[in-house]
């Protein structure tokens, strides 16, 4: 590179001979790619500070094997400061990794707007074997997994006795199904009473169950009201599941054979204190589109109920708990209520157990 064009080199400085001394141990790399185009003079000429320099110090620089990469023209360099001049490589080069560190591949590499490539839609093993012969093998498969199987669940979440001011009772909250991970039958029943008064109200549910979703079913059928009287036959539309942050929800549409149309929408949170104390808030609001005189119910937002309860899981299955719950019939319910000479609040001190098989 001493023979550049364009290249002064300043004149030999005569010096007394002194001992030789073994040549520098070189890197292995080569000094040179001799595949890369030759420098323009021009450009050389024209970077400040080049005139009279050593360029046999340039000897072992390593070259980027690629193409070399666009550089601003030779005029625009002039003016640069240091920082900015040390920023642009010179024509022809490019800077590659340090000794010893391995070219980027994989992850490290710039992120590109390639499309995906499609997923696969055969079975491998299909090309070998007979597909009937594979799709029954596959189905065997699944059955042994667990899929297709027939499952079923009893539940009931409130089965407590009620001490109350004045007279105590009674309420049950229960659920069962039956069926697969996706199409099942839904049973639900639900009512409440006093000792020595009767039942209040109870009403039994039969739903076929559609999963839309990992954590939500669709649920459709009809409901009976045996009481209070007279009994009511509803067609019935909803949906129950697990909601964010683990709280269990429900909610339906009642539609009466009088044309009498009632919601219900109900949730509760499992709060763990340890593995087997759990403290449970609950709440249901229940709704009507127009009054119902012959069954008390007004209007508007019907009743509310607040509960909060403490279990101690015995085992998984069997959890006794003691709590509050707190009732209140609102608006024209509540009227309907006083004019029959009942209470339109209650407080109760309750105490049961939730099981399920």
């Amino acid at each position: 590179m001493h023979g550049m064009p364009g290249m002064s080199m300043p004149a030999p400085v005569s010096k007394a001979p002194t001992k030789a001394k073994p040549p520098a141990k070189r890197s292995a790399q080569p000094a040179s790619n001799p595949a890369l185009p030759a420098a323009s003079p021009r450009n050389h000429s024209a970077v400040p500070g080049t005139q009279g320099m050593d360029h046999s110090s340039m000897q072992g620089m390593r070259m980027q094997d690629a193409a070399p990469s666009a550089s601003p023209p030779a005029g625009a360099m002039q003016g640069m400061t240091g920082d900015e001049h040390a920023g642009h490589a010179m024509p022809g080069m490019q800077p590659g990794p340090s000794a010893g560190e391995a070219a980027p591949k994989g992850t490290d590499l710039p992120a590109g707007d390639a499309p995906a490539p499609a997923p696969p839609m055969d079975h491998y093993a299909d090309r070998f074997f007979s597909k009937a012969e594979m799709d029954r093998a596959r189905h065997i498969m699944m059955t042994d997994e667990g899929g297709g199987r027939t499952y079923y669940q009893v539940m009931f979440n409130l089965a407590e006795y009620q001490a109350r001011k004045g007279r105590d009772g009674y309420r049950w909250d229960g659920e069962a199904w039956f069926g697969g991970d996706i199409n099942r039958l839904t049973l639900k029943t639900e009512g409440e009473g006093a000792f020595h008064e009767g039942v209040e109200s109870a009403e039994v549910q039969a739903l076929y169950s559609r999963a839309i979703g990992p954590y939500f079913n669709l649920q459709a059928g009809v409901r009976h009201d045996f009481q209070p009287g007279p009994a009511r036959t509803y067609a019935t539309v909803g949906f129950e599941g697990l909601a964010p942050y683990w709280f269990e929800v429900e909610g339906a549409l009642f539609l009466s054979d009088k044309g009498d149309l009632l919601g219900r929408l109900e949730g509760y949170y499992d709060q763990r204190i340890t593995q087997r104390l759990i403290l449970q808030p609950r709440i249901e609001f229940n709704l009507a589109a127009q009054d119902v005189p012959e069954n008390r119910i007004g209007s508007g937002l019907s009743n509310a109920e607040l509960g909060l309860r403490l279990r101690y899981e015995i085992a998984r299955e069997f959890a006794p708990y003691i709590g509050v719950s707190y009732d209140r019939k609102i608006g024209d319910t509540a009227r309907f209520a006083r004019l029959a000479g009942e209470d339109v609040s209650s407080t109760s001190l309750v105490m049961g157990v939730r099981f399920w098989f």
